[in-house]
């Protein structure tokens, strides 16, 4: 056995069914000895960070980590965003690249770059492999790092001459023992104690949770503490979908683009229960005024997030599943918190009433996300990318109880369609929609033939306003002197692009088709492209 064929068995040993990838000389071996192996299935993707994305798309929704593996040289550093963007946002997955040979490393060879080196700051840990013999270890520790504590990418770096190289005996770690790698699980008793009396003399308490609570599958924790303690949840981006729309307690997303009723309970509340999420700047806007004004309590399985953007009263580490058990199981009581609830109900029905403008000859995305989102099943996943897509779609898309995935902590434009196709691998029988803008579906179009391969049934809504709109936005406010830089000029007909690809499209722009349009896009059989004109004056605001 060599290098190559160790690698693929200690995958398997992980129970890795699929990886995305793209192949090149220096991972030719192991992608020999792939195909020896027609259970672990395979995505060419057209550029090397979309698979990064694909194996996001796939961990987020399947619970397991995702594997991506490319060449060497531009292969590595076509990964790097698809490595930061996972980093970012807590995704377990592990990485694989191929390498020059070891005894030429250093000397600015052919295809050489130090992917090592590069992804350290952000990747959770990355091995170079200078011995065959120790790929077995090293695959095993990479899925452990990468599934435990707080998730995150691995990467495995694996010069050519290494896959090659004959094992003396494929030896197999049944555990592993890291030094110095011993994540927190459970929280610490008293700390237990003091959270369930801090709840119990809050009359104004929020839950605000974030994508920690998906990544430790604790939805029904959160939910049994939410209504236990009779307490409202808002949500960072990361954490939509924790919730159905219509639960009485949900309140919507937090931050600078969050809806208004959650941004008021915040402003108004006596005690923040931080859940799953580090309170990064466009969730929590000014955590020194929240700081002052209440109490919080942050529950997190990273130590290294508790403290570093706002300070708690009451820190707890470990599992965030683990530790709402905790709670639960210690006896929260429902708190006195009537007059707060309604208040916060006003507001709540008030927001989900709204009527949005409307402007002839184009769509509000607000009313097609509305729309799209009351006709999709109850488990259907929603790819968004990044943008005023984005927000619009964070804001006013009814939750059921499925997912929403996207790229909360980067902000990587040409994420949706690539982790779409990671969702439809890895569920082929859930519901998969994507929605970007223009800007973005132009970085990720080549996968449309990712999905033609796989005749995969996923849906793509494009809102074409021909413009960059969130920084056209940005740019038509002070200091900035009107927009630059942001017009679409010269971009393709989408309806010919799906069309070269087999792919059928709707267009859409008048808001009373809308329904129709609908209704043909989710009932098309395979792929469908549903292109929604949209003014490019319109702003997330609005």
């Amino acid at each position: 056995m060599n290098g190559a064929h160790a690698l693929i068995e200690s995958l398997l040993r992980e129970q890795v069914d699929h990886i995305f990838g793209y192949a090149g000389a220096t991972i030719c071996p192991v992608v020999d000895a792939l195909k020896e192996h027609p259970e672990i299935g395979y995505t060419l993707v057209r550029t090397e960070q979309n698979a990064g994305h694909m194996a996001s798309g796939y961990a987020r929704v399947s619970g397991k980590v995702g594997v991506c593996m490319v060449t060497s040289g531009p292969g590595a550093t076509n990964l790097i965003t698809g490595i930061a963007t996972a980093y970012m946002d807590s995704i377990p997955m592990v990485a694989i690249t191929g390498q020059v040979p070891s005894h030429l490393l250093g000397r600015d060879i052919f295809q050489e770059v130090d992917i090592t080196g590069a992804v350290a700051p952000f990747s959770k840990h990355s091995y170079l492999v200078k011995n065959a013999n120790d790929i077995p270890r090293v695959v095993r520790e990479a899925f452990h790092i990468a599934s435990t504590g707080r998730p995150g990418p691995v990467l495995i770096d694996i010069p050519i001459d290494v896959q090659e190289q004959t094992l003396k005996k494929f030896d197999w770690p049944e555990e592993v023992n890291i030094r110095g790698y011993k994540p927190s699980v459970k929280g610490n008793d008293l700390q237990i104690k003091r959270v369930v009396e801090t709840i119990a003399k809050a009359r104004q308490p929020l839950i605000c949770a974030g994508g920690g609570v998906w990544l430790a599958d604790a939805q029904e924790e959160l939910l049994e503490l939410a209504e236990t303690a009779n307490i409202p949840v808002v949500k960072t981006m990361m954490g939509i979908g924790l919730m159905p729309t219509d639960h009485p307690l949900n309140l919507g997303m937090i931050g600078a683009h969050g809806n208004h009723c959650a941004n008021k309970a915040l402003a108004k509340s006596d005690l923040l229960i931080m859940v799953g999420t580090r309170a990064a700047d466009r969730a929590i806007i000014s955590p020194d005024e929240i700081q002052r004004r209440m109490a919080t309590i942050h529950i997190d399985v990273d130590p290294a997030e508790i403290g570093k953007n706002m300070q708690a009263a009451v820190p707890l580490v470990g599992n965030v599943k683990v530790i709402l058990r905790q709670i639960l199981d210690m006896g929260v009581s429902s708190t006195d918190s009537a007059d707060w609830l309604a208040m916060l109900r006003d507001y709540r029905k008030a927001e989900l009433s709204r009527v949005f403008p409307k402007r002839p000859g184009s769509v509000f995305p607000g009313t097609a996300i509305r729309r799209l989102g009351a006709k999709l099943d109850e488990d259907a996943v929603v790819c968004v990318d990044v943008g005023q897509n984005q927000i619009f779609t964070c804001k006013y898309f009814p939750q059921k109880h499925g997912r929403l995935l996207t790229s909360g902590g980067l902000g990587t434009m040409g994420y949706a369609l690539p982790a779409a196709i990671g969702v439809k691998v890895a569920k082929p029988g859930r519901q998969t929609v994507v929605v970007c803008g223009d800007g973005s579906f132009q970085m990720a179009m080549n996968e449309l033939a990712a999905i033609r391969c796989a005749d995969l049934d996923i849906k793509i809504l494009v809102f074409q306003n021909h413009t960059l709109g969130l920084v056209h936005q940005i740019q038509k406010s002070v200091p900035y002197h009107g927009p630059f830089g942001v017009d679409l000029d010269g971009s393709p007909d989408f309806a010919a692009i799906a069309a070269a690809y087999g792919i059928p499209s709707i267009m859409v722009r008048e808001e009373e088709e809308l329904d129709e349009a609908i209704e043909r896009f989710l009932s098309t059989k395979g792929a469908c492209l549903m292109l929604c004109e949209v003014h490019p004056d319109v702003g997330t605001n609005d």
